[in-house]
């Protein structure tokens, strides 16, 4: 039952009932004769028109489906009623309505625009009545009910659409177009859709020119719709048959709406847009400027340059002059890969062809120079864009501004930056962001809030990407409660922090190893709906790591496998550095054979630490067969790698081990460093073979590198041990003179050789010579020389140097102070004890 308002109870309601006296009345007056039966038909439209239809009446011997038109003629000035009775005569006398009759009711309602309840009487007619029968069946009522030709027909193509039955929209709009009837613009596009959905575009090519000439719109928007259709739907085969079928029937197709088909499919179907691209060059028509620089230009976002170029090729070879737009956008191409040799090459070609150079060919040639860090030609470009008579707009010094700052010369972008405002433009965010990153690089934070300030006061709202720069300004300037500060401000403006400023609260917190408050800003994260990342991560394990709380980075590092985080490098080799300071070669091994199983290459550096680690557990047997999966990785060794080995061999006493690893390295083509020389140096003096230590010295002077404090110190240490006493003070003296600072370490070495043959008043010089040089002796000298003078009974020089340690703030270690003991029990005088 169709509902005609929104409350179609109360109203059905009165279809079946019936007050008694209308029934009395109607029971009591069995029509006889044609009078009678006129008498009826204005008594049931009267019934109708007034709201209160008869229920149950023996009329069926007289009344008839086709006296219903009659009623329905009566009803026209009240279609709600007359919809009334088409349903009620239905219903309650068994009628199968006739198609005047219907047709009778659909011009009623269709003259009142009354869409909805029309639809439902075409949807019941459509399903009985052939689609000529229908147009002939309306044709009649036009005049008598005043309804539109075009509202009617136009919504019985839709009925026929929307039922999916194409022959008959198809037949209902030839005969409107025969007839000379308009088609309305929901119909034709409905009878279109249902063409190309139900895949007859042979029908559609039938009646194509009948579809152009009823459009509201050029003729080619039909073209635009089904052409557009199927390249949506994914049939290009069928969109491009279709176009060269309309070519061979001789339509004239506009290359602007070609054009605009060539556009949508350059977004996201290249491929298609190419075969499109084909069939206008062999068909028509003829591609044009415009055609070309849309393929260009989706070539080049797409980083197909050379494709572009080909395209361009065929422009030049086709004396398609090129214009303007077309070497902009291939200019600004290859200069976003820094292809900027083919860039100058375009930009020649277009001075050479006449084009008038504009400012945006001069910016993106600008911008590719300072992307691949040539400022100085971007300056140049610059200026000979003044020479050519283009002013340079914002975009322009923006771009210079960048440039400059990313090769810290903050002066030259203020100097822009001021042009920017004596010409009267307005800064960009990009410009000001790319000051306020240099001011905060070059660590003149004043200036860059400042000019932050200054940003607010012109209108400029920051983002969240400057905002950030400040706060990693402050984090990089170790001022962490400044940065903690202006984070929560920005909040308050209404910045909404990003992953990015979160993290960069995080390394700076790290940094100052304030992990407490690292730990806090990453739950904060999660309250404000943020999810870590890689990073956030990488920096929480980097920093507790470093603090020595590895179990907390254990715990982060599983949970950021655990969100399907993929831990980078560092991550890896801070843990596992971590667990080798704290001898945990257990946990080490698992974190590398986790890191292998991720297909992540571990590199060198964590090579080097494992097998440091192994060589302080005295596990040598394990050495070499790490150092071979370090190869195996394809990994080279480097000099790192065999200072570990070269070390670990000689702390372990296998002196002959190093020395083979040394002429490995050497054989290899790497080149031993200071700290080489050094290891074994140290090595052969520890073991006695000093022509061996002085000979690898020798090396070294002869060839580089320059021995160091450490180096001369181990010499020196060894020569004393083997009795060398004056080599070693020699030594000394040579280290000075090649102007090689000695450190406490160097002094302290000289003074025990020194004191061990007994030479205390020079042990005692070089004492305060360490002083006079500004060195502070820690508790190895000091213990040198207290110990010295104790074992030649010198035990109040003892005493004294003890109190001067105590007085430098040195704390003593048991070493010294059993052996103060031993001087005060010698002594056996306490009073000469100051504390």
């Amino acid at each position: 039952m169709l509902m005609l308002s929104s409350s179609p109870a109360p109203k059905l309601l009165l279809l079946k009932n019936l007050s008694s006296l209308l029934l009395l009345r109607f029971l009591s007056s069995s029509p006889q004769n044609p009078k009678t039966l006129q008498k009826t038909l204005d008594q049931i439209s009267h019934s109708f028109a007034q709201g209160s239809p008869p229920d149950r009446i023996p009329l069926s011997d007289l009344l008839r489906p086709d006296h219903a038109e009659s009623v329905l003629h009566r009803l026209r000035s009240r279609p709600e009623s007359a919809i009334r009775f088409f349903q009620w005569s239905e219903e309650f006398l068994g009628f199968s309505h006739t198609l005047p009759s219907i047709c009778a009711v659909a011009h009623l309602l269709l003259s009142r625009r009354m869409f909805d309840p029309a639809r439902w009487v075409l949807d019941r007619m459509i399903r009985r009545f052939s689609a000529s029968d229908a147009f002939v069946g309306f044709s009649r009522g036009f005049q008598v009910y005043g309804s539109n030709p075009s509202t009617v027909y136009s919504l019985l193509v839709d009925c026929y659409c929307r039922a999916g039955m194409v022959d008959g929209s198809v037949e209902v709009f030839r005969r409107m177009c025969e007839m000379g009837v308009s088609v309305s613009s929901y119909a034709r596009s409905a009878l279109l859709n249902l063409l190309i959905d139900m895949g007859r575009i042979d029908s559609i090519l039938e009646i194509y020119d009948k579809l152009s000439e009823s459009a509201s719109k050029p003729n080619l928007s039909v073209y635009n719709v089904v052409i557009s259709a199927l390249f949506n739907k994914g049939e290009a085969l069928k969109g491009l048959d279709f176009h060269q079928a309309l070519v061979r029937r001789g339509v004239k197709l506009h290359i602007a709406d070609c054009n605009k088909i060539l556009n949508s499919l350059c977004w996201n179907q290249m491929g298609i847009a190419k075969d499109f691209f084909s069939v206008m060059e062999e068909m028509g028509p003829s591609p044009n400027v415009i055609t070309h620089s849309t393929l260009i230009n989706s070539y080049c976002k797409e980083g197909r340059l050379d494709e572009a170029m080909g395209f361009y090729k065929i422009m030049v070879e086709k004396s398609i002059a090129p214009d303007v737009i077309i070497y902009s956008i291939l200019i600004n191409g290859f200069c976003k890969v820094g292809r900027m040799e083919e860039a100058d090459g375009l930009l020649s070609m277009a001075l050479n062809s006449g084009i008038r150079l504009d400012v945006v060919i001069f910016s993106s040639l600008m911008d590719g120079y300072v992307r691949i860090g040539d400022v100085q030609k971007a300056f140049e470009l610059y200026v000979r864009m003044l020479e050519g008579g283009i002013s340079p707009n914002v975009i322009t010094y923006s771009i210079l501004i960048n440039g400059f700052c990313q090769k810290g010369k903050i002066g030259e972008a203020c100097g822009l930056f001021c042009k920017i405002m004596k010409h009267g433009f307005e800064p960009t965010i990009f410009t000001y962001s790319s000051l306020i990153d240099c001011l905060c690089d070059s660590g003149k934070l004043k200036d860059a809030f400042h000019l932050f300030e200054y940003m607010i006061t012109t209108g400029q709202i920051p983002d969240v990407v400057v905002n950030t720069m400040l706060i990693e300004g402050l984090s990089k300037g170790g001022r962490m409660v400044d940065a903690l500060r202006f984070f929560f401000q920005s909040v308050k403006r209404g910045i909404e922090p990003n992953i990015i400023l979160y993290n960069v609260l995080i390394d700076g917190c790290c940094r100052a190893k304030r992990l407490d408050n690292a730990l806090k800003i990453y739950r904060q994260m999660g309250l404000d709906n943020l999810s870590p990342d890689a990073i956030t991560f990488s920096v929480l394990i980097k920093g507790l790591a470093k603090q020595g709380r590895l179990e907390e980075a254990l715990i982060l590092f599983f949970q950021m496998l655990k969100k399907g985080f993929s831990p980078d490098v560092v991550s890896y080799c801070t843990l596992i550095d971590g667990f080798c300071k704290l001898n945990n070669l257990q946990k080490t091994f698992r974190i590398l054979k986790m890191m292998l199983g991720s297909s992540i290459i571990p590199d060198v550096g964590i090579y080097n630490v494992l097998i440091n680690g192994l060589f302080k557990e005295s596990r040598l047997g394990e050495v070499p067969e790490l150092f071979n999966q370090l190869v195996e990785q394809g990994l080279d060794p480097d000099v790192v790698t065999y200072n570990t080995m070269i070390s670990g061999y000689c702390c372990a006493k296998n002196l002959s081990k190093a020395i083979l690893l040394y002429e490995d390295m050497m054989g290899k083509g790497l080149l031993p460093n200071t700290i080489t020389f050094t290891i074994l140096i140290d090595a052969f003096c520890k073991e006695g073979r000093m022509e061996d230590a002085v000979s690898v010295f020798t090396t070294m002077l002869r060839n580089g590198p320059v021995p160091n404090v450490v180096t001369y110190s181990c010499l020196i240490d060894g020569y004393f041990k083997s009795l060398h006493c004056q080599n070693a003070i020699q030594l000394h003296e040579e280290m000075l003179g090649n102007h090689i600072s000695p450190n406490i370490v160097s002094y302290s070495v000289l003074i025990d050789g020194l004191c061990k043959e007994g030479r205390m008043e020079e042990a005692s010089l070089a004492f305060h010579c360490a002083i006079d040089r500004g060195l502070l002796p820690d508790i190895v000298a000091y213990g040198i020389l207290i110990h010295a003078y104790y074992k030649v009974e010198r035990f109040a020089e003892a005493l004294m140097l003890y109190n001067r340690m105590v007085a430098d703030g040195v704390a003593a270690d048991s070493f010294v102070s059993n052996t103060i003991s031993e001087c005060l029990r010698r002594c056996n005088s306490l009073d000469n004890v100051f504390y």
